[in-house]
């Protein structure tokens, strides 16, 4: 029988779908417990028989009714999952499907599809700011791309109980137990505990056309030179088939942990770190969770700094520039030891600190980030 192109392009996203529980290949990074992103630990049971024939009938009609050259847009987003570069998809908004009794919008039914089977609400996504529908309220076409979107990282209440640095970490630069020692920055040398003597350095430096600058670390030891951020958005990758940002597969190690090389293998695609309005976001772009601490994820009132825990797909706002004005916190001495001119967040990949883990401080995990802020 005769295969046109376009069915043949339909075959081949049904394959890419998205797998559920019981599919043998659903997502790692999704499922556990523990972390901070609602719904993370919602397992979808795999579908029966007849609702399984008919979401494949409904999505095969929907997708045949699409153009061939979306239907390739569509593909290459989902066979590469997002790592490779991909335009918009832009649909009509307004077009409903019905799978057994439930109602969704063709962008919905899409993005369940081809991302999150769990998802229940347009309320738990987040449009990433690549996309052209971000920022527009119900236009007649909306970008459809499954990989123009996150899922949203809400904070559970009470926060899991992950601890800050405990207070004799953070000692004189002179102390032989001091944390992480900076290298060369450009300007100033110095050695202090981790988060502090970038941030210096940057007080030195003068420079104020970036938003942030960036710090890759293996265990203790920062590897290459500050990676400083003037554009809206960031790629932080491992390997990515296409994109440019700061590749952590081209900075030379000497590290030969082998628990380093194994964490450095599953960065992948990384992270993505955009300035918004509202905040710099966070997306985790990579197939396992990663791990933040920064002091406006918490509540004001907390004496404490919480490590959150991020899976795969989700976004969160690491940082809020209002927020941050607010926190200085003369009785505190972990933000009264930070400079005026900037806030840091640390970014695990991979592996978690903190009380439930047997890694205590940042400076144990093997691959890690520090991003400075620059609040001027």
């Amino acid at each position: 029988m005769f295969r046109t192109k376009r069915s043949g392009l339909v075959r081949r996203l049904w394959r890419s779908r998205a797998p559920v529980e019981g599919d043998g290949e659903a997502d790692r990074g999704t499922h556990g417990s523990g972390g901070c992103c609602m719904g993370k630990a919602t397992k979808v049971a795999k579908s029966n028989a007849g609702s399984e024939a008919e979401l494949k009938a409904l999505t095969h009609s929907i997708l045949k009714k699409i153009k061939e050259k979306q239907l390739e847009v569509l593909l290459q987003a989902v066979e590469s999952k997002g790592g490779a570069r991909s335009p918009c998809l832009l649909l009509p908004s307004k077009v409903d499907a019905k799978v057994g009794q439930q109602s969704y919008s063709l962008p919905m039914l899409l993005y369940k599809v081809f991302r999150w089977p769990d998802l229940r609400h347009s309320s738990e996504l987040k449009r990433l700011s690549c996309c052209e529908s971000y920022g527009k309220i119900n236009p007649e076409l909306v970008c459809c791309n499954p990989h123009h979107m996150s899922r949203l990282c809400e904070l559970e209440s009470p926060p899991p109980p992950y601890s800050r640095y405990p207070m004799d970490y953070l000692k004189p630069p002179d102390s032989p137990d001091s944390g992480p020692s900076s290298s060369d920055t450009g300007g100033t040398t110095y050695s202090a505990p981790v988060g502090l003597s970038d941030s210096l350095a940057l007080q030195e430096s003068g420079d104020r056309a970036h938003w942030c600058v960036v710090a890759y670390w293996e265990e203790k030891t920062r590897v290459g030179r500050l990676y400083s951020v003037q554009e809206p958005s960031l790629d932080i990758f491992y390997d990515l088939p296409q994109g440019n940002g700061f590749c952590l597969g081209q900075l030379c190690s000497d590290n030969k942990s082998q628990l380093v090389q194994m964490v450095r293998a599953k960065i992948g695609y990384g992270i993505q770190l955009t300035r918004e309005p509202d905040g710099v976001w966070v997306y985790n772009r990579s197939c396992y969770p990663i791990f933040i601490k920064s002091a406006t994820l918490d509540n004001p009132d907390s004496r404490t700094l919480l490590v959150h825990k991020v899976f795969p797909g989700f976004s969160i706002k690491a940082f809020d520039y209002d927020k941050a004005g607010s926190l200085q916190r003369p009785n505190d001495h972990e933000f009264t030891q930070q400079p005026r001119t900037g806030f840091t967040v640390q970014i695990s990949f991979v592996k978690g600190w903190g009380q439930c883990y047997t890694r205590q401080f940042i400076s144990s995990c093997p691959c890690w980030l520090e991003v400075i802020f620059n609040t001027r």
